[in-house]
């Protein structure tokens, strides 16, 4: 049974409530607010230096990836010049930024640019040269048939060189194959270069390694530049996104805290009350509606149990009341005492406290474990065990051994208050029908030939301490928990139960049952 909060609960949810409504403080770690911030500032953050990183990669790239070009077409240039026979010291070397080295194939430098005047050799890792051939015999061409001048052919294939070196018309060559390094050049205060470095062979049969640098000092200059740039825009960014998602989620989570205060005060005791819907059709708003749900049941359930216990209170205290009205009596005057009427007050007062017991069970959700009930062995048995006591007697018609899946202590509660109020109300006798619909169902029929239930009041009557006839005694009309009892265990093991007409003109009270615990 639901209880008001005590003198010192109810202090506490004031406390609570001014806590509640108090100042807080503006930082709490804990918080949906510091999480959601925290959250969403680190992803960002992430987000950030990982665009960054890819940007400035790609920047790097593009940038080394022009200064390689440029190296390469002035070391092509350079071994163009070497293969058509031009000497390395009559070669003109530029002098703007850029660098050129030529080594021949002893390790000597045979030439080089300004900044490199008397620098050691750049680097090995210019690639090996590629094999020069060339023809020694030409075959003049005669007039011949077509076989001649398909061997011709054959013999003009065979003279072409094999290597992929670019031949010069002065009988040198340009290697096909060319190599990159960054260098690091001490003559120019270690300032890097991106050399290429490519072979050239004089018609004379020297083999020289050109290397020519295009200065990285620019394209470092502009990724460096680059970074630093996101680097200081960074911590700014960082900070208004965290302002934005503290402020966003502030605004967001203000319907909870309006939810939260009006809880504390619907805790003092006013369940009546209700938590302000937000308008915005989100989880809060969802929220709200469920909490509003919630409430409306749970002031529905502590309404039906004040009622109860008032009720019950009812119930319990005329019995009691006339027990103790023939115990005084009986004390001064044995001879007066009536057993009988004593007993028969004794055993309703048990009757009615084992009912609510019942009831207050069924409340609590108490479920014992189901298993598989021979139920028309249990209703010839109720019947039975009323058929010598009751003032009507009861037909029975059944069809075949019928399982159900329940609690036998209960079913047998179930039949027997449906046969209890049968009788209660039968003029001549009661009928009891118990048959299967499918193999799912079965159907259970107490039919009495009474008054019948009006069909405005066939829903009240399974309401809890309901009597439709006030006028009958308490001994015969009983405390109307019976069929509420009924119902409570129809529900419990998933069936129904209904009331109509029956065709003698009383009362049908149908029990609908499962047959096995599929379908729960």
């Amino acid at each position: 049974m639901a209880r008001q909060p005590t003198r010192a609960q109810r202090a506490e949810i004031r406390r609570a409530m001014r806590r509640a409504e108090g100042k807080k403080p503006f930082w709490r770690p804990d918080s949906v607010r510091a999480r959601a911030t925290v959250g969403a500032t680190l992803v960002v953050a992430v987000a950030l230096v990982a665009a960054g990183f890819l940007v400035t990669t790609m920047l790097r790239e593009n940038l080394y990836g022009r200064a390689e070009l440029t190296a390469e077409v002035n070391a092509r240039s350079f071994a163009g010049q070497l293969a058509s026979g031009t000497a390395p010291t009559a070669i003109e070397l530029p002098d703007d930024g850029e660098l050129v080295q030529i080594v021949d194939a002893n390790g000597t430098v045979a030439a080089a640019s300004e900044d490199l005047e008397g620098a050691p050799v750049i680097g090995g890792f210019a690639p090996e040269p590629d094999p020069v051939e060339t023809a020694t015999e030409t075959r003049p061409e005669t007039e011949t048939d077509d076989d001649d001048d398909q061997d011709d052919d054959a013999d003009d294939d065979d003279d072409t060189p094999s290597s992929d070196a670019t031949t010069t018309a002065g009988g040198g060559a340009v290697g096909s194959t060319i190599a990159y390094e960054t260098v690091s050049v001490p003559a120019e205060d270690d300032a890097s270069y991106r050399f290429a470095a490519l072979t050239a062979t004089a018609p004379d049969g020297r083999t020289y390694a050109v290397y020519s640098g295009a200065s990285l000092e620019t394209q470092e200059e502009a990724v460096d530049s680059v970074g630093t740039a996101m680097a200081w825009t960074l911590a700014p960014l960082l900070l208004i996104v965290a302002v934005v998602t503290w402020l966003v989620v502030r605004r967001a989570l203000r319907p909870v805290k309006a939810i939260q205060t009006k809880l504390i005060e619907i805790t003092g005791g006013d369940l009546s009350q209700r938590v302000p819907v937000p308008a915005s059709r989100d989880e809060i708003h969802s929220l709200a509606r469920t909490t509003n749900m919630t409430l409306t049941a749970l002031d529905m359930a502590v309404s039906q149990q004040r009622r109860f216990v008032a009720d019950a209170s009812h119930e319990l205290r005329s019995p009691l009341a006339i027990l103790r009205t023939q115990l005084e009596i009986a004390r001064e005057h044995p001879e007066l005492l009536d057993l009988d009427a004593t007993l028969g007050d004794v055993t309703r007062l048990q009757d009615l406290a084992t009912d609510l017991l019942l009831l207050a069970r069924l409340d609590a959700g108490e479920r014992p474990p189901h298993v598989e009930v021979p139920f028309t062995e249990l209703v010839r048995e109720e019947v039975a065990r009323r058929a010598a006591t009751d003032r009507v007697p009861v037909r029975l018609d059944v069809e075949e051994d019928l399982m159900v899946w329940g609690v036998r202590g209960h079913l047998a509660r179930a039949v027997g208050n449906l046969l209890a109020n049968a009788q209660r109300h039968a003029e001549e006798g009661v009928t009891v029908r118990l048959a299967a619909e499918d193999d799912e169902l079965l159907h259970l029929d107490v039919i009495d030939d009474g008054n019948g239930v009006p069909k405005d009041q066939r829903r009240q009557i399974f309401d809890r301490f309901v009597r439709l006839d006030e006028s009958r005694s308490r001994d015969e009309g009983g405390a109307g928990l019976g069929l509420a009892i009924v119902k409570d265990v129809a529900q419990e093991h998933g069936g129904t139960i209904w009331v109509h007409d029956a065709p003698e003109g009383g009362a049908l009270f149908r029990l609908t049952l499962r047959r096995n615990g599929r379908g729960w």
